[in-house]
Formats: C-alpha cells, structure tokens, sequence
C-alpha cells in the first residue's frame, strides 16, 4: 500500500470541494439552514486557496533557494 501524500492533496482543489460537499451534506443532514452551509462552505473553500497558495509560494521559494547555491 503507498502512502498519502498529504502535500499534494491539501493543495487540490478537488480535494477541497470533495472536504466542503461532504461537510454542507452533513449539516443539511442535521438540519441547518442555507446560510449556514453556504458560510461554511465558503470558509473550507476559502482555506484551501490560503494552503494552496502557501505551498506553492513555499515550492517557488524553495527552487529560487535551489538555484542561488554558489559552488
């Protein structure tokens, strides 16, 4: 069996609209109203752009570092 790897999947999107389909699925569930959903959907949406674009900075920076190495 191969391991997850979790760097790739926090940075999809699929991953992200997967995470907040299941969660709003799980409130409608317990009843809660559109507004409540919708909120909560657009916060996990929202922090999946924010961890997106935190590791692909942290990769961009990471290959610049690569590159300015002096032999």
């Amino acid at each position: 069996m191969s391991k997850i790897n979790w760097a790739q999947k926090l940075t999809s999107r699929k991953f992200w609209l997967a995470i907040a389909a299941f969660v709003v699925g799980v409130l409608a569930l317990f009843g809660a109203d559109a507004d409540t959903t919708q909120q909560v959907s657009g916060v996990i949406l929202s922090l999946g752009a924010v961890i997106a674009y935190i590791a692909g900075e942290g990769y961009v920076d990471g290959q610049a570092a690569g590159e300015n190495k002096t032999e």
